[in-house]
């Protein structure tokens, strides 16, 4: 089971570890029943997209370089859903759905998916959930059959819930109460996104976590367990005509539910200059720096977010940019330094920065320095060659990170969960191209600046 912060989504590459499955569920050697005309049909760039009646969304793309094939449901559900003092349902309910459903034992999930010599597990993040299977292409409907039949017919009970319980309480404290940089980044996100559900850990606090009942998992499956709530992704050796009947077999009958307007992501940006400092169990002192910007998904300015994705290819993007060439090598201020930010989300992200300073390097002036550099990018010169590294670092890094088929999923899966056209990333070169040095220096100097900042100081414990 994982927990992924959205910034990671796209660049990770899934560590396919396998969970649970039952004997009681039928071979996929069963005969398909006739195919009923969905909703809606549709084919972009060679992937094919329906809607059953039931609000199902389906995306599937033929990839038969290897026969595999990889099949992943996503529900538009994660932690920045969940109420004040409910931290960590959906991780909850994500360990929960592995445990007994109608028809199949939890301790046969494992031998069935293993039988096949198929992988399987789950991820939990701030949008989304998500489950996936990778099998043999000719036994992909055992998949199919697995996941309608836990969308509808889990089984939870009060014995399983404690015990779960403990296990993810032992979870976080492997994650974060044990690890002094985890430690410090809920800190940090805490104050970068102080109004905003994803300023909260998608695992939750250790109080929120005690305090989930069995009836809190309930009404959470209940409310957002739904064909409607959901989308199912197939990549692999699998063609529409392959899928679409037993698709429809195992997912026509299940009912759509009435959901709950989803929670604003959208967080105040320009709040003013932010600092604060931690005591945690490190050997060397580092900070970690945060501006809020938009993404895609934003309700303004989205489009920003290309060159934002950019602005951090010109300062972090090889040996060749400018904090690598500036800050490391020429002024020798820092031992390391990296950006994370993502342009795909359902709502605004954060730009981050974390750096550790050389010895004799105070973090006051760590600080400075990233901020003069990239001030430096904002209101100096960007060569033409610093842009086109950008735009061809962005392309290749997208290309090369989705090679794999589980990779593709969980890119189709991501954009179509979080509301965005699934042809974003075929897209992207042309919008890299329409972005000019202009935009991006309007961009930096726009929401990379100190009244939009937070910093956290991240200093070894005193002896």
């Amino acid at each position: 089971m994982k927990l992924l912060p959205m910034s990671a989504i796209i660049a990770t590459s899934l560590s396919l570890m396998a969970c649970q499955s039952s004997t009681a569920l039928q071979s996929s050697k069963t005969t398909a029943t006739p195919a009923i005309t969905a909703a809606k049909q549709d084919r972009t760039q060679g992937i094919y997209q329906t809607k059953l009646n039931n609000g199902l969304r389906v995306i599937i793309k033929t990839d038969a370089r290897a026969p595999i094939v990889m099949t992943q449901i996503w529900y538009d559900v994660g932690s920045s859903d969940e109420p004040m003092g409910k931290g960590g349902m959906s991780h909850f309910l994500e360990h929960m759905m592995f445990k007994d459903a109608k028809g199949i034992n939890h301790d046969d999930y494992q031998r069935l998916i293993s039988h096949f010599g198929g992988t399987t597990n789950a991820f939990t993040s701030f949008d989304y959930t998500a489950y996936y299977e990778s099998l043999p292409a000719n036994q992909f409907p055992l998949a199919l059959q697995i996941e309608a039949n836990r969308m509808k017919n889990l089984l939870l009970t009060a014995d399983e819930a404690a015990t779960e319980k403990q296990v993810i309480k032992e979870e976080r404290r492997l994650r974060t109460d044990d690890n002094p940089l985890a430690k410090a980044y809920e800190i940090f996100n805490q104050m970068a996104q102080p109004d905003a559900p994803q300023g909260r850990p998608i695992i939750g606090s250790m109080d929120d976590i005690d305090g989930l009942s069995l009836e809190d998992l309930q009404n959470w499956y209940r409310t957002w367990y739904a064909p409607n709530n959901a989308v199912l992704v197939l990549v692999g050796d699998v063609t529409p005509d392959q899928a679409m009947p037993w698709v429809h077999k195992y997912f026509d009958a299940l009912t759509p539910s009435t959901l709950p307007e989803r929670v604003s992501l959208s967080q105040p940006s320009h709040r003013g200059y932010q600092n604060a400092a931690t005591e945690q169990a490190v050997q060397v002192p580092s900070l970690l720096m945060g501006f809020n910007v938009p993404s895609l998904g934003s309700k303004h300015n989205a489009q920003d977010a290309y060159a934002l994705s950019l602005f951090s290819d010109v300062a972090d993007g090889g040996l060749s940019a400018r904090f690598e060439t500036n800050l490391i090598r020429k002024k020798n201020l820092l031992n390391s330094v990296g950006i994370s930010y993502s342009m795909v989300g359902r709502g605004d992200q954060l730009f981050t920065i974390q750096a550790t300073p050389k010895d004799g390097v105070s973090l006051e002036q760590a600080e400075a320095a990233i901020l003069e550099e990239l001030q430096n990018i904002s209101q100096g010169e960007i060569s033409d060659d610093e842009l086109k590294r950008g735009q061809t670092n962005l392309v290749s890094g997208l290309i090369f990170g989705n090679d794999s088929v589980a990779n593709q999923a969980v890119s189709l899966g991501a954009l179509a969960s979080q509301g965005l056209p699934i042809d974003t990333y075929d897209t992207l070169p042309a919008k890299l191209a329409a972005i000019s040095k202009a935009d991006i220096q309007r961009a930096g100097k726009a929401y990379l600046t100190r009244d939009n900042l937070t910093t956290l100081y991240i200093v070894p414990q005193a002896k």
